[in-house]
């Protein structure tokens, strides 16, 4: 019998995916300010908006060198590259619990802890769905409505 997972776990997906190359350089970035629920520290962080991640990501070291606090999953959480392989970084075992704030919007949300290489965070497919952006590709501005 498995133990009955918290809540805030029941959230999270089954497994993942992510892709953390800027091959041409055409991404948007978007300078995020996240708020610890625990301690209330506030970080800025730049993030990745990402459509082809099925979740919203930290990297590791990010949050290793900015002290945040981890909760760690009850099971390991699988990541698989954009064309299904496994992602050699290996799977999730710990999320953040933060207030995410970009320009006058705020929301509570999990982010799962990654190691993403060169980037901070990636805001993937279900922010972006979630909120409905509207992204102006000329300028790199973004909007939410």
């Amino acid at each position: 019998m498995q133990p009955q997972k918290p809540k805030w776990e029941k959230r999270l997906p089954k497994q993942l995916s992510v892709n953390i190359l800027d091959i041409c350089g055409m991404s948007i970035i978007l300078l995020i300010e996240v708020s610890t629920t625990d301690t209330s520290k506030m970080h800025s962080v730049k993030a990745l908006l990402d459509s082809g991640a099925t979740g919203n990501f930290i990297d590791q070291d990010f949050v290793h060198v900015k002290g945040i606090n981890t909760r760690s999953t009850s099971h390991p959480i699988p990541v698989y590259n954009v064309n299904g392989s496994p992602n050699k970084a290996g799977q999730i075992s710990e999320v953040v619990d933060v207030v995410l704030c970009y320009k006058t919007h705020s929301e509570r949300t999990l982010l799962v802890v990654f190691s993403l290489g060169k980037q901070n965070m990636i805001l993937g497919y279900t922010w972006l769905k979630d909120h409905n952006l509207e992204v102006n590709w000329q300028t790199g501005e973004v909007q939410m409505n």
